[in-house]
């Protein structure tokens, strides 16, 4: 196999941009993969195509697994380039199967070169004819459930044979979406939240708040590895890393209990979005689903979001605890979230916090705070990190 179709779904419906969604895709792709694995990647009429080196044929395994983590790829096959011709086409389907265990089959072609003479349902017939006469007698077709599918793609000055069709994410490529800053927890939730802007094709930078020295670091060094995990899908990623402990500590001494955990989560949002105007930064993004804990209303949701002024993204908020589970073990970051730490957001959290604060509350509550020069001072504190997937 020396060559790999990566098709694409939502990108060919961007009509004029539809080249640049391409480029970036390609992009990405050469980033992901070793350039001693690659001779050329380049758009062939609505495809990418993939020719791979001798080395790249022996590395088909590790090259599956990366590809499978780049967005805007529907999916995409290992295939052999055969002659355009259907004596040649009827070789290359044959030589394919021929060491298969299999007792029904099917043709499948897509003529995309209008050019080549031979409809694609005639090319079916003719490249079926073709194995019933190399195959054992018992061997039979099947259009609807065979055993094994032979796809046939006319293209341009290529014509491609393979046996597989393997998922890729889908959604666009990361950076056609702008970037935006993820309030990284270290939970199950925000994870797979930037999974999904990703696959919207936002490039993601993370803000994580903790309280050390006043806690240990497990949770700084859980999101190092949560970020690791996710940077696969977006090849390298920046921290900042934001000291909450002080204003945790004057929220408590001052204000009412009930309201300490959504006038945690005002300072957070101002601290990020301080963060992101410095960096050019469109949007934040937040972990939130809808009703699962208590600062997660529609009421405590509005009185956060009026803290700042740039857009917040909750790309989980009408998702369940269980989707969110079952998406958070797919991309690999569930067992890491789960691991015990000392969360900021867990110190000092009263027993029955507001479900339905109201803005002139907080506000009032606010009052009794020196907010800029809190955020000043964090923001002041703030540690960089990079981050790549390894």
């Amino acid at each position: 196999m020396n060559y790999i179709i990566c098709h694409y779904s939502e990108i060919g419906l961007k009509g004029k941009n539809r080249r640049f969604f391409e480029e970036r895709l390609i992009q990405n792709i050469r980033r992901t993969l070793k350039p001693s694995d690659v001779e050329f990647v380049k758009r062939i009429s609505g495809r990418i195509l993939i020719k791979l080196t001798l080395k790249g044929e022996k590395s088909q395994k590790q090259i599956q697994s990366a590809l499978k983590n780049i967005f805007g790829i529907a999916y995409f096959s290992f295939a052999v380039e055969a002659e355009q011709s259907i004596e040649a086409m009827q070789k290359t389907a044959y030589e394919l199967i021929k060491d298969k265990e299999f007792k029904t089959f099917r043709v499948l072609t897509k003529r995309s070169n209008k050019n080549f003479p031979i409809i694609s349902p005639d090319v079916n017939k003719k490249v079926s004819a073709y194995i019933f006469k190399h195959v054992s007698s018992d061997k039979r077709a099947d259009l609807k459930n065979p055993d094994i599918t032979i796809y046939i793609e006319i293209v341009e000055k290529y014509a491609f044979v393979y046996l597989q069709k393997i998922k890729g994410p889908g959604g666009l490529p990361v950076g056609v979406g702008g970037r935006a800053l993820v309030l990284l927890s270290g939970g199950i939730d925000s994870p797979v939240a930037s999974y999904y802007a990703m696959k919207r094709g936002v490039k993601l930078d993370f803000i994580h708040f903790h309280a050390y020295p006043y806690t240990n670091k497990a949770s700084i060094e859980k999101v190092r590895k949560i970020i690791t995990v996710l940077s696969k899908f977006q090849f390298k990623s920046i921290l900042y890393l934001i000291s909450f402990a002080d204003i945790q500590k004057q929220i408590v001494a001052k204000t009412p209990p009930k309201l300490r955990v959504v006038l945690y989560r005002r300072f957070m949002a101002r601290i990020a979005q301080g963060i992101a105007q410095r960096n050019n930064i469109l949007a934040l993004v937040s972990g939130e689903s809808l009703g699962q804990v208590a600062s997660q209303t529609l009421e405590n949701i509005s009185v956060i979001s009026n803290a700042v002024d740039i857009p917040i993204l909750r790309p989980l908020i009408g998702q369940d605890k269980q989707e969110i589970v079952e998406k958070a073990k797919e991309i690999g970051t569930y067992d890491i979230s789960i691991l015990p730490d000392q969360d900021c957001c867990a110190r000092f959290v009263p027993k029955h916090p507001e479900t339905k604060a109201r803005l002139k509350d907080i506000q009032k509550a606010e009052k009794k705070l020196k907010t800029k020069k809190l955020i000043k001072a964090a923001l002041r504190g703030t540690v960089k990190e990079s981050i790549s997937f390894k």
